[in-house]
């Protein structure tokens, strides 16, 4: 039988070595963003953005987001071009990671510098969709759906396997939130509840189709990704517990089957299971007495 003190130092190392991977090899040090002094941040204790980032399910809803992503033409075709998802997918994540972390928990200082730098690397990214039309990463049209694809994501993720959903009051309070972010990106006009984040998602679906090069992401994304074999079935589960989430009208053109009797009996239990998981590896212990 393990005992407290090996039990307490096996959960540290998983905890370190799942961070390692999402946030990078200073991801220790980023850490320290969520216990900075409360002055000075752009987001208090008590507001909803900080429960959602902070949760676990946020390995959930990043997947989904990523896929709901995929299917503006346009976004995946500045995705495919410049991010090199394939190459250095862990670095990509790494980087969302530590925007997300600079922006919820860091100074104003750590917000505005992750923010300028963002900002500097969408000026960058412009080309030639394989349809013919250009596209700008700085473009507010495609920075909107870049950023209502994460929030409806990360809120559905956090709602379904969250330790703590939100109410109607905190959900509208996170669309909020995130509008906040999305200004100083330049997005125009972010939706600020729950309902306008719906809407806005809704007026997009006449421009959503699947591309060659989203179909070909979302395989990568959910059937070959990086990972040890030892690891490739716990993100399996979170896979199909990011697809679990996603509506029909975004499935089907990435060919992504529903079926609710295996979701609703096996999925969602696994789901929650592996984020509970990670929850408890990456929580400190308690210091011992």
């Amino acid at each position: 039988m393990i005992g407290h003190g090996a039990a307490d130092r096996i959960r540290v190392r998983i905890g370190a070595a799942i961070v390692e991977r999402v946030a990078g090899p200073s991801g220790q040090a980023r850490q320290r963003l969520s216990r900075q002094d409360a002055e000075d941040r752009w987001f208090t204790d008590d507001r909803p953005i900080r429960r959602v980032h902070g949760d676990s399910s946020m390995f959930i809803g990043g997947i989904r987001a990523l896929l709901l992503q995929s299917l503006h033409p346009l976004a995946m075709a500045a995705v495919a071009g410049h991010s090199g998802y394939r190459s250095d997918p862990w670095g990509r994540l790494q980087r969302t990671s530590y925007f997300l972390a600079a922006t919820t928990f860091g100074r104003t200082s750590d917000a505005r510098e992750a923010i300028d730098r963002v900002r500097a690397v969408h000026q960058q990214v412009t080309g030639i969709a394989p349809g013919g039309r250009p596209y700008a990463a700085s473009d507010p049209h495609l920075l909107t759906w870049v950023h209502i694809a994460e929030a409806d994501s990360f809120l559905r993720a956090h709602a379904r396997f969250g330790a703590f959903p939100l109410d109607q009051e905190g959900r509208d309070g996170y669309v909020a939130d995130m509008a906040r972010i999305a200004v100083e990106l330049g997005v125009p006009d972010p939706p600020r509840t729950e309902a306008e984040l719906a809407d806005r998602i809704a007026k997009y679906r006449a421009e959503l189709t699947a591309t060659s090069q989203a179909r070909e992401a979302a395989r990568f994304l959910l059937l070959s990704p990086p990972l040890p074999l030892i690891a490739r079935a716990p993100y399996g589960m979170l896979a199909a517990g990011a697809v679990s989430l996603l509506p029909g009208w975004a499935r089907q053109p990435l060919r992504l089957p529903r079926l609710p009797l295996t979701e609703s009996l096996i999925v969602r239990p696994a789901g929650h299971a592996m984020v509970h998981a990670i929850r408890w590896a990456t929580t400190a212990p308690a210091p011992a007495p």
